[in-house]
């Protein structure tokens, strides 16, 4: 099937590369204008308590609570002075009479104790917007900056929709300057790679090709559902790594084969039947991975599952046929514009220009004795890349003679990296992930220290089928629940009355979410019901609903990797071992996350606050994302390994020739990628932060410790069995099996680890 693919696009090149010229202009126009469309928030179930509560209070009661925080404060003068109070009032006037603008309250005319700070030279007025959604809400906002202006007065916003304000434009200036830093970056890294200008642009235009093509499809996508502003992270962030790492694998294996002496359309055929192959086994189980992220019920996890999927399977999509289109017409031109390194080491026989293939003489390794294990030596009558110099020989034929210790000292490493994870706390996250200086955080910081209550979160408790005077003996209840500082009446109609309960500490510390527990705990008044809300109840609710959607989660991704991996291998101990190592690696990722952002270690020097929990969205979109790329590495070598064995028929020597084969490619895609990550890593949102930090561990756990030793190593134990399969899975993959190669041709091999792919 892949060869034929690849002989099919040699026939439709030029079809294949208008087609994607088209798909460059539609996304850059049409599809880029999905920025403006997708809404923002939907960290909610909708399903939730809290959520039915917002609704409810809004039917019975019509809108609460404040949308806006205006937080006027001064160092001259006190609320009750003229030069203070004077200014401050046109401000308000002026607000009233924005139509945008449904309610304003502030202490001038309610006397209300919390709106006034202890020293008496900061107020906060209270604004509702009219608008309903949170969309229109934030562009309400916007519109009312300008009238916020008051002379003389220090004046700065907060509350819920400033933070999603200044929470978006902050996303977006995180996600442009990491595009602005990664690409020269990538460029540079490619042609250090490749040795030539041409081969490194390839990998950079499939990149945009990828993230164009996602924008397309999410544009889609939202015609038929509401999709959050995250899904843009994704794309940027998977879209371009992927179609690296894609484009990086496919290349160098064109450039292998012309260097072995086959003609474009011939190594065209190749490269498709063997990394083509890859790739699609590859970008389905990332895809199936993100996938996942669809049994949570929050629009922004299934938004980033919608763009993590699009990106995936449009980047494999162009690199299994534009790319290999594009390959076709470049033909030898591929190794063109070639770049003078003063490093690079020239074999005996020339690769790429032209010249006879690699050398297929030499011994085996290991030739002069057996292995390790007391077993046969390694494919003593042929060629095998670990045979000759270079570092991914070296540490092929180490790996090889000395596979227990490697195993046992790797395995204790990586304990210790995810030891830290086992005291992983969650809580929702609030106005600390902002940068310091933000004015929704400095406000919320302000209130809390400076002001009676110290909240601008209260919960909200709606007591709905009873008569004011009844509900009065269960807000006394409510009242001596531990932590609660305070229960108002904040709005009554009819039967219906809403609670508005203050509490120490922050809204997503430890004492709001009992209260929360102990809240709904209290017997409601006869005949009543009630329904607890308010920003620490959405928290609460949200660390239950990912609690119960993690396990299906898991089960879902390892289900999808077992499956595709034994359709790709035939192996039956493979799949369940690279699950086992997956969920290795990113338990020594998690540790670091915790280590760092949890405990608040190089805090400082990150640039950012240590809230003593972790938010656990950032975890699960994390094990999603994590999962597929460790599957990923694990994809591309041990496709490498099953092609040698189906050549040899020697597990060794298999495992050996494909970790000399991939090691090279897997440790330059793993750097390309951690220079992706590493723009979202110096962002100024704290969880965007946590994940590209994470990420950053996690690829160079795998990619070195992992895939480069303990993989190797595992496989060079389990010997014959890494390729069992019993009789009815054996025939189910022989009929239904994703093959490496239409054919058993042996390829010739490079003596060294400096082939042809990199060194051109």
């Amino acid at each position: 099937m892949f060869a034929w693919w690849g002989r099919a696009v040699v026939r439709l090149r030029w079809a294949v590369l208008a087609a994607a010229l088209v798909l460059v202009v539609l996304g850059s126009t049409w599809g880029a204008a999905v920025f403006g469309q997708l809404t923002g928030g939907g960290f909610d179930d909708p399903a939730s308590e809290s959520s039915r509560a917002a609704t409810r209070i809004t039917e019975e009661l019509g809108p609460q609570g404040a949308d806006v925080i205006v937080l006027f404060s001064s160092d001259a003068a006190t609320v009750d002075q003229p030069a203070f109070r004077d200014p401050v009032a046109t401000t308000l006037a002026r607000l009233r009479a924005h139509p945008e603008v449904r309610q304003v309250t502030s202490w001038y005319e309610t006397q209300v104790p919390s709106l006034l700070a202890t020293d008496r030279r900061s107020t906060y007025a209270l604004v509702q917007l009219r608008a309903a959604d949170e969309d229109a809400k934030t562009a309400a906002y916007a519109e009312l900056l300008p009238t916020l202006d008051t002379p003389g007065v220090r004046t700065e916003t907060g509350g819920n929709v400033p933070f999603l304000h200044v929470a978006n434009e902050q996303t977006t200036r995180d996600i442009t300057r990491a595009e602005i830093l990664s690409m020269p970056v990538l460029l540079v890294l490619l042609i250090l790679i490749f040795g030539g200008l041409v081969a490194a642009t390839t990998p950079l235009l499939i990149g945009g090709l990828a993230i164009l093509g996602a924008f397309i499809a999410v544009r889609l996508l939202n015609m038929v559902t509401d999709v959050s502003i995250f899904a843009i992270n994704v794309i940027t962030l998977i879209g371009l790594g992927m179609a690296i790492d894609y484009s990086l694998f496919i290349v160098s294996r064109f450039r292998e084969e012309l260097a072995a002496g086959r003609d474009v359309r011939a190594a065209i055929a190749r490269t498709m039947a063997t990394a083509g192959r890859t790739v699609l086994v590859s970008g389905l189980i990332i895809a199936l991975a993100m996938s996942s992220l669809l049994i949570f019920p929050m629009a922004f996890l299934r938004s980033m599952a919608l763009g993590g999927v699009a990106a995936v399977l449009i980047a494999m999509l162009a690199a299994l046929t534009v790319l290999p289109a594009l390959l076709v017409v470049l033909g030898p031109r591929i190794n063109a514009l070639r770049v003078p390194l003063p490093w690079r080491r020239r074999r005996a026989n020339p690769a790429a220009t032209g010249g006879p293939g690699l050398a297929t003489g030499g011994p085996g390794l290991a030739t002069g004795g057996p292995a390790a294990t007391g077993g046969p030596g390694l494919a003593s009558g042929g060629p095998t890349p670990a045979a000759g110099g270079g570092a991914w020989a070296r540490i092929a034929r180490s790996v090889m003679r000395r596979p227990v210790p490697y195993l046992l000292g790797v395995v204790a490493i990586l304990v210790v990296l995810a030891v830290p994870s086992l005291r992983m706390e969650f809580g929702g996250f609030d106005e600390r992930v902002l940068p310091a200086g933000s004015e929704p955080r400095v406000v919320a910081d302000r209130i809390a220290a400076d002001f009676p209550g110290g909240t601008v979160a209260p919960i909200d408790v709606l007591v709905s089928g009873a008569p004011v005077d009844r509900v009065q003996p269960f807000a006394d209840r409510v009242a001596a629940v531990d932590g609660v500082t305070g229960v108002t009446v904040a709005a009554n109609q009819g039967t219906s009355t809403l609670l508005s309960v203050t509490y120490t500490g922050e809204p997503t510390g430890d004492v709001a979410q009992d209260a929360v527990r102990a809240i709904r705990d209290l017997p409601a008044p006869d005949g009543a019901e009630v329904l607890v809300g308010g920003r620490p109840a959405a928290d609460r609710d949200l660390l239950d609903a990912l609690s119960a959607g993690l396990p299906w989660m898991a089960l879902l991704m390892a289900t999808a990797t077992l499956i595709v991996l034994f359709l790709a291998f035939g192996s039956v101990l493979l799949p369940i071992k690279a699950v086992l190592m997956n969920l290795v690696s990113i338990g020594a990722s998690f540790g670091v996350v915790v280590w760092i952002f949890q405990d608040g270690h190089f805090a400082d020097a990150l640039g950012f606050t240590a809230t003593g929990f972790i938010e656990p969205s950032n975890p699960i979109f994390m094990l999603a994302v994590l999962f597929g790329l460790a599957t990923d590495y694990e994809v591309f070598l041990l496709s490498r390994v099953r092609e040698e064995w189906d050549r040899t028929g020697d597990n060794t020597a298999s495992v050996a020739a494909g970790l000399q084969y991939t090691g090279r490619i897997i440790t330059a895609a793993a750097l390309l990628l951690i220079v992706v990550v590493a723009g979202f890593a110096t962002g100024g949102m704290a969880y965007i932060k946590l994940v590209g930090i994470g990420m950053i561990v996690a690829i160079v756990v795998d990619a070195t410790l992992v895939r480069a030793l303990l993989v190797p190593a595992s496989m060079r134990l389990l010997g014959r069995w890494n390729w069992w399969a019993p009789g009815p899975l054996g025939r189910v993959y022989r009929r239904y099996g994703i093959r490496e190669s239409e054919s058993g041709e042996a390829d010739p091999a490079p003596a060294d680890d400096r082939h042809p792919a990199f060194t051109g």
